[in-house]
C-alpha cells in the first residue's frame, strides 16, 4: 500500500508494534523446574519457543478469528500459521506476523514484534471494522527505499534550513542514522538510509498512523532534497 507515494521510491511498506515483558512471566515457565536464560543464542531462542507456545498460539487464534469475522473472510481468504516462537496469518488484502525473541541486551525479558505487511488497501486500513481489530496495536510505520539515502544529505538538508518548517535533526558522530523531529507532530522520523522509520509514542490503529505520517510528509514538503524521500 502506497497510495499517493511513488513506488519508484517506496518498496515497502510495514506497520510495527511491540511489547514484551519477563521470560518467568509466561506460562510455560515452571519456577524451580525451569532456569531463566542468561544469554541469547540458538538454545536459549528454541527454550523461549517453548515457553511461549501457549501465549502465541492463543494471542494468534484470537487474531485469526477476529479478522474472519470482522471482514467477512472464507475459509480460502485467510490462513493461520503457528511455528512458535512465530505466527503468520495471511489473509487476500493483508498479512501480520508474530515474534517473540529474547530481548539482547537484558535475556530474562522478551519482546513481541507485531508486523503488519503487504496491506493492498488505505480503504480497508480506514474501515471501521479494521480499525477494532488492531486498536493500539501499532508504533511505527518503516518504509523500505528503493534507492536508499544518504544520512549526510538528509541531514544537511535539514541544517540548511535553520529552523525553517520546524523540522530539526539529531545524529550520532558516525552519521549511521539520524532522528528528525517535526514541531507539531508527536512522532520522530528515524532515516538509516535504507529505511525511514515514524515512530509514535503511544500504540494506535494503521489509520492512526497514516494520519501522523501524512502530517510528517506534509512538513518535508518544505525542501525538495526531504520531499523527494517520501514524494
Amino acid at each position: 500500500m502506497t497510495g499517493g507515494l511513488p513506488s519508484n521510491i517506496i518498496a515497502d511498506i510495514c506497520f510495527i508494534g511491540r511489547t514484551g515483558g519477563f521470560v518467568k512471566k509466561l506460562g510455560g515457565f515452571k519456577k524451580g523446574h525451569h532456569t531463566l536464560p542468561d544469554a541469547v543464542n540458538a538454545t536459549t531462542h528454541a527454550f523461549l519457543g517453548k515457553l511461549c507456545a501457549g501465549e502465541l498460539a492463543q494471542e494468534a487464534e484470537t487474531l485469526f478469528q477476529a479478522v474472519r469475522a470482522a471482514l467477512g473472510y472464507k475459509r480460502k481468504e485467510v490462513a493461520l500459521s503457528v511455528a512458535s516462537p512465530s505466527a503468520m496469518l495471511t489473509a487476500k488484502n493483508f498479512a501480520v506476523e508474530i515474534s517473540y525473541a529474547l530481548e539482547a541486551g537484558a535475556p530474562d525479558r522478551f519482546a513481541v514484534v507485531t508486523i503488519l505487511r503487504d496491506l493492498k488497501s488505505e480503504e480497508l486500513a480506514r474501515t471501521a471494522e479494521f480499525g477494532r481489530i488492531f486498536a493500539s496495536r501499532f508504533s511505527e510505520i518503516s518504509f523500505a527505499l528503493r534507492q536508499g539515502a544518504r544520512v549526510e544529505a538528509v541531514i544537511d538538508a535539514i541544517e540548511a534550513l535553520d529552523g525553517e518548517g520546524g523540522l530539526t535533526v539529531t545524529y550520532p558522530s558516525d552519521y549511521r542514522e539520524c532522528v528528525i523531529a517535526v514541531e507539531g507532530v508527536d512522532a520522530q522520523v528515524r532515516c538509516s538510509g535504507a529505511t525511514l522509520e515514524v515512530v509514535f509514542p503511544r500504540a494506535g490503529a494503521p489509520a492512526e498512523l497514516i494520519d501522523a505520517f501524512n502530517a510528517v510528509r506534509e512538513a518535508f514538503q518544505i525542501s525538495k532534497a526531504l520531499s523527494g524521500l517520501i514524494g
